[in-house]
């Protein structure tokens, strides 16, 4: 876990313990809250305005007539 906190790659990681793949480190390696902080500290939100769907008068007509 300090290793991960440190920054070093998970793959370097896994070849220290001599795991076969990465995935077989991630079994054992999960983000502790401080990690997570900082992850979402980094977040920013999306420059998009959302807009209401405005379904077609053609659609509202098929769906009243049904």
């Amino acid at each position: 876990m300090h290793l991960l906190q440190a920054g070093v790659d998970i793959s370097v990681i896994a070849l220290w313990l001599g795991h076969e793949s990465p995935v077989t480190t991630h079994q054992y390696v999960e983000a502790d809250l401080a990690m997570k902080e900082q992850a979402l500290a980094k977040l920013r939100e999306p420059d998009t305005i959302l807009q209401r769907y405005r379904a077609p008068d053609s659609l509202i007509g098929f769906l009243k007539s049904l």
